[in-house]
Protein backbone atom coordinates (compact mmCIF):
# COMPACT_ATOMS: atom_id res chain seq x y z
CA UNK A 1 0.00 0.00 0.00
CA UNK A 2 1.61 3.51 -0.91
CA UNK A 3 0.96 6.46 1.25
CA UNK A 4 1.14 10.04 1.23
CA UNK A 5 0.89 12.65 4.07
CA UNK A 6 -1.79 14.91 3.43
CA UNK A 7 -1.21 18.68 3.04
CA UNK A 8 -0.92 20.46 5.76
CA UNK A 9 -3.87 23.44 6.74
CA UNK A 10 -5.86 21.94 3.52
CA UNK A 11 -9.30 22.88 3.71
CA UNK A 12 -11.35 19.67 3.03
CA UNK A 13 -15.37 19.65 2.05
CA UNK A 14 -18.27 18.08 3.70
CA UNK A 15 -21.32 17.92 2.32
CA UNK A 16 -24.33 18.14 5.18
CA UNK A 17 -27.75 19.55 5.78
CA UNK A 18 -27.78 22.42 7.80
CA UNK A 19 -30.16 20.57 10.46
CA UNK A 20 -26.96 18.46 11.63
CA UNK A 21 -25.83 18.59 15.26
CA UNK A 22 -22.23 17.96 14.20
CA UNK A 23 -21.64 17.42 10.34
CA UNK A 24 -18.05 16.72 10.86
CA UNK A 25 -19.37 13.87 13.66
CA UNK A 26 -17.54 10.34 11.77
CA UNK A 27 -19.70 8.22 13.79
CA UNK A 28 -22.40 7.55 11.85
CA UNK A 29 -20.05 6.17 9.17
CA UNK A 30 -18.90 3.80 11.82
CA UNK A 31 -22.64 2.44 12.35
CA UNK A 32 -23.63 2.49 8.58
CA UNK A 33 -20.71 2.15 6.35
CA UNK A 34 -19.31 3.63 3.51
CA UNK A 35 -16.99 2.49 0.56
CA UNK A 36 -14.16 2.57 2.80
CA UNK A 37 -15.05 1.02 6.10
CA UNK A 38 -18.25 -1.81 6.58
CA UNK A 39 -20.84 -1.56 8.66
CA UNK A 40 -20.28 -1.49 12.77
CA UNK A 41 -16.75 -0.96 11.95
CA UNK A 42 -14.49 2.65 12.64
CA UNK A 43 -15.11 6.03 12.59
CA UNK A 44 -14.80 7.65 9.62
CA UNK A 45 -15.57 10.90 8.12
CA UNK A 46 -15.87 10.84 4.45
CA UNK A 47 -14.32 14.82 2.74
CA UNK A 48 -14.54 16.15 -0.22
CA UNK A 49 -11.16 17.25 -2.02
CA UNK A 50 -12.45 20.67 -3.49
CA UNK A 51 -15.65 21.88 -4.13
CA UNK A 52 -15.65 19.67 -8.21
CA UNK A 53 -15.79 16.58 -6.18
CA UNK A 54 -18.31 17.97 -3.99
CA UNK A 55 -20.39 18.95 -6.95
CA UNK A 56 -19.78 15.40 -8.07
CA UNK A 57 -21.25 13.92 -5.00
CA UNK A 58 -24.53 16.42 -4.19
CA UNK A 59 -26.22 13.49 -6.73
CA UNK A 60 -25.49 10.69 -4.64
CA UNK A 61 -26.28 13.29 -1.12
CA UNK A 62 -29.57 14.24 -2.50
CA UNK A 63 -30.51 10.51 -4.24
CA UNK A 64 -34.45 9.35 -3.84
CA UNK A 65 -35.22 12.92 -3.11
CA UNK A 66 -37.81 14.56 -5.52
CA UNK A 67 -35.28 17.23 -6.33
CA UNK A 68 -32.54 17.83 -8.97
CA UNK A 69 -29.65 20.45 -7.48
CA UNK A 70 -31.60 23.11 -10.04
CA UNK A 71 -34.54 22.48 -8.23
CA UNK A 72 -32.81 23.37 -4.60
CA UNK A 73 -33.25 26.74 -2.80
CA UNK A 74 -30.73 28.11 -0.82
CA UNK A 75 -32.87 27.61 2.30
CA UNK A 76 -33.60 23.55 1.60
CA UNK A 77 -30.26 22.41 0.05
CA UNK A 78 -27.31 21.35 1.11
CA UNK A 79 -24.61 23.62 2.92
CA UNK A 80 -21.11 22.68 2.54
CA UNK A 81 -18.85 22.62 5.60
CA UNK A 82 -15.14 23.50 5.46
CA UNK A 83 -13.30 21.55 7.64
CA UNK A 84 -9.46 21.12 8.51
CA UNK A 85 -7.42 18.71 9.79
CA UNK A 86 -4.53 17.34 12.61
CA UNK A 87 -1.37 18.10 10.68
CA UNK A 88 0.39 15.04 9.71
CA UNK A 89 -2.17 12.58 8.50
CA UNK A 90 -0.62 9.40 6.66
CA UNK A 91 -3.14 8.00 4.20
CA UNK A 92 -3.15 5.46 1.93
CA UNK A 93 -2.51 6.92 -1.71
CA UNK A 94 -5.52 5.19 -3.61
CA UNK A 95 -5.79 7.99 -6.57
CA UNK A 96 -2.65 8.08 -8.44
CA UNK A 97 -2.17 5.04 -10.67
CA UNK A 98 0.41 3.23 -8.52
CA UNK A 99 -1.56 4.12 -5.55
CA UNK A 100 -4.32 2.08 -7.33
CA UNK A 101 -2.34 -0.67 -8.68
CA UNK A 102 -1.13 -1.26 -4.68
CA UNK A 103 -4.02 -2.11 -3.15
CA UNK A 104 -4.84 -4.13 -6.33
CA UNK A 105 -7.79 -2.28 -7.81
CA UNK A 106 -7.89 -2.19 -11.70
CA UNK A 107 -6.08 0.74 -13.41
CA UNK A 108 -9.70 1.67 -14.23
CA UNK A 109 -11.00 2.32 -10.92
CA UNK A 110 -13.43 3.40 -9.89
CA UNK A 111 -14.97 1.03 -12.75
CA UNK A 112 -14.03 -2.51 -12.80
CA UNK A 113 -12.71 -3.97 -16.54
CA UNK A 114 -16.06 -4.48 -17.72
CA UNK A 115 -17.50 -1.13 -16.42
CA UNK A 116 -19.37 -1.64 -13.11
CA UNK A 117 -18.54 0.09 -10.23
CA UNK A 118 -16.54 -1.44 -8.11
CA UNK A 119 -17.86 -3.05 -5.23
CA UNK A 120 -17.86 -1.58 -1.66
CA UNK A 121 -17.12 -4.89 -0.24
CA UNK A 122 -13.81 -4.71 -1.84
CA UNK A 123 -13.19 -1.22 -0.79
CA UNK A 124 -14.11 -1.54 2.41
CA UNK A 125 -11.34 -4.60 2.77
CA UNK A 126 -8.64 -2.14 1.39
CA UNK A 127 -10.13 0.23 4.12
CA UNK A 128 -9.77 -2.37 7.18
CA UNK A 129 -6.18 -2.55 5.51
CA UNK A 130 -5.07 0.70 6.20
CA UNK A 131 -6.92 0.76 9.37
CA UNK A 132 -4.71 -1.99 10.65
CA UNK A 133 -1.76 -0.29 9.67
CA UNK A 134 -2.45 2.85 11.61
CA UNK A 135 -2.69 4.78 8.84
CA UNK A 136 -5.36 7.94 8.82
CA UNK A 137 -7.13 6.64 5.72
CA UNK A 138 -7.66 6.77 2.60
CA UNK A 139 -7.52 10.25 -0.37
CA UNK A 140 -8.99 8.36 -3.16
CA UNK A 141 -10.50 8.86 -7.14
CA UNK A 142 -14.06 9.75 -6.32
CA UNK A 143 -16.55 6.84 -7.15
CA UNK A 144 -18.91 8.91 -8.34
CA UNK A 145 -17.39 10.25 -11.28
CA UNK A 146 -16.72 7.40 -13.87
CA UNK A 147 -13.50 8.84 -15.52
CA UNK A 148 -11.96 9.06 -11.70
CA UNK A 149 -12.50 12.60 -11.64
CA UNK A 150 -12.69 14.26 -8.54
CA UNK A 151 -10.52 13.13 -4.82
CA UNK A 152 -12.29 12.06 -1.52
CA UNK A 153 -10.63 11.36 1.90
CA UNK A 154 -12.23 8.71 4.36
CA UNK A 155 -10.66 10.01 6.98
CA UNK A 156 -10.22 7.55 10.16
CA UNK A 157 -9.39 9.56 13.24
CA UNK A 158 -6.82 8.29 15.62
CA UNK A 159 -8.55 8.58 18.98
CA UNK A 160 -12.08 9.57 20.19
CA UNK A 161 -10.50 13.27 20.96
CA UNK A 162 -8.70 13.35 17.19
CA UNK A 163 -11.50 15.04 15.22
CA UNK A 164 -11.47 17.45 12.20
CA UNK A 165 -12.08 21.06 12.98
CA UNK A 166 -15.28 22.75 11.44
CA UNK A 167 -14.65 26.08 9.42
CA UNK A 168 -16.92 28.22 7.47
CA UNK A 169 -20.33 26.90 6.36
CA UNK A 170 -21.16 27.71 3.19
CA UNK A 171 -25.25 28.06 2.15
CA UNK A 172 -26.28 25.82 -0.65
CA UNK A 173 -26.50 28.93 -3.69
CA UNK A 174 -23.06 30.00 -2.42
CA UNK A 175 -21.40 26.67 -2.78
CA UNK A 176 -22.94 25.03 -5.47
CA UNK A 177 -23.20 27.82 -8.27
CA UNK A 178 -20.46 29.73 -7.31
CA UNK A 179 -17.26 29.52 -9.81
CA UNK A 180 -14.93 31.15 -7.37
CA UNK A 181 -12.73 29.62 -4.75
CA UNK A 182 -13.20 26.17 -6.50
CA UNK A 183 -10.74 24.51 -4.64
Amino acid sequence: MRTEILPEGHVWLRIAEASWDDPLDPTFAATQGGRWNPPNSHRTLYLNEDRVTARINLRLFIDGWPYEPEDLRDDTGPVLVQATLPARQSVADVHSRRGVAAVNLPATYPLDENGHLVEHSLCQAIGLTARQAELRGLRARSARASDGAGRELAWFPATRVSQAHKGVIESFETWYWSRSKNR
